[in-house]
């Protein structure tokens, strides 16, 4: 007999459950070894990034095997928001999508209708063939697809900080997303996301969300900041980078054992 496997509960709804604000970190470098380190890490979810990061369909393959079993949401970044990009990433076993760049109610009725089976949506339909269905091993997996997807849309231009009032109101959007450096570039502040305006923005989005009962979340490398987002609302953080991690590590043991003589630099090979 095969086994029946019930689906991982989504993003969505562990937001629902929680009564703190979840914590999370990029996942950026496409090795699921380094995903696995960063699912026993004891944060509460992970972003796959495949928008700016060397992710294609094989590594987000291997990235979701290598951290399920753990304590941890998987969510997933793809580079546009595309129904056929979309029908994949669910396809592949993605639950949790985060989709960037949503500018309008339009927009976000596109990604949620590209997460849905018809006549809800627009999905293409190829279960046996998926590892979504686990291939027709999730018991009703065509009747019940929806509610096993989380949709979180990116707010992170002056277009959709204008129009989030009625991005929220889309139905199946179930959380937004601030990106503030893009959302300050838009502004004309680009690498200023700590900027007056662009925190304020955020500020405007995150308090349009909590009256609308929706989780709005933020990315937030700063611990000052990340703070005051919290006190100002949101639900979920970014707060780190796998990548920026190793980053930052490396040159502080470069700092600690390598001294330069004065007015040498170290030089690339």
């Amino acid at each position: 007999m095969p086994l029946r496997i019930e689906p991982d509960k989504t993003f969505r709804d562990a937001l629902a459950a929680t009564d703190r604000p979840l914590a999370g970190m990029w996942v950026c470098s496409g090795s699921p070894l380094v995903a696995e380190l960063c699912a026993g890490s004891g944060l509460d979810w992970l972003l796959v990034d495949a928008e700016h990061s060397p992710n294609g369909l094989e590594s987000i393959l291997a990235q979701l095997q290598a951290v399920h079993g753990y304590p941890v949401h998987a969510v997933v970044r793809p580079p546009v928001n595309d129904t056929v990009v979309i029908k994949q990433y669910l396809d592949l076993g993605v639950q949790n999508l985060l989709l960037p760049m949503v500018n309008s109610v339009a927009e976000a009725e596109a990604a949620v209708a590209a997460t849905r089976y018809p006549p809800q949506g627009v999905r293409g339909v190829g279960s046996a063939l998926a590892r979504a269905a686990r291939w027709n091993r999730v018991p009703d997996y065509l009747a019940r697809a929806g509610e096993t997807i989380s949709v979180t849309v990116q707010i992170e231009s002056t277009a959709a900080v204008d129009a989030v009032e009625d991005i929220l109101k889309v139905d199946g959007v179930d959380a937004v997303f601030l990106g503030p450096s893009d959302l300050a570039a838009s502004m004309g502040l680009l690498g200023q996301q700590e900027h007056a305006e662009v925190r304020a923005a955020v500020e405007r989005c995150l308090a349009a969300a909590n009256k609308a009962g929706k989780p709005a979340g933020v990315n937030a490398f700063n611990p000052d900041t990340a703070h005051h987002y919290l006190a100002s609302g949101a639900k979920f953080l970014l707060v780190g980078a796998d990548v920026a991690l190793l980053a930052r590590g490396s040159e502080a043991l470069a700092a600690k054992y390598v001294h330069p003589s004065d007015g040498d630099a170290t030089a690339s090979y």
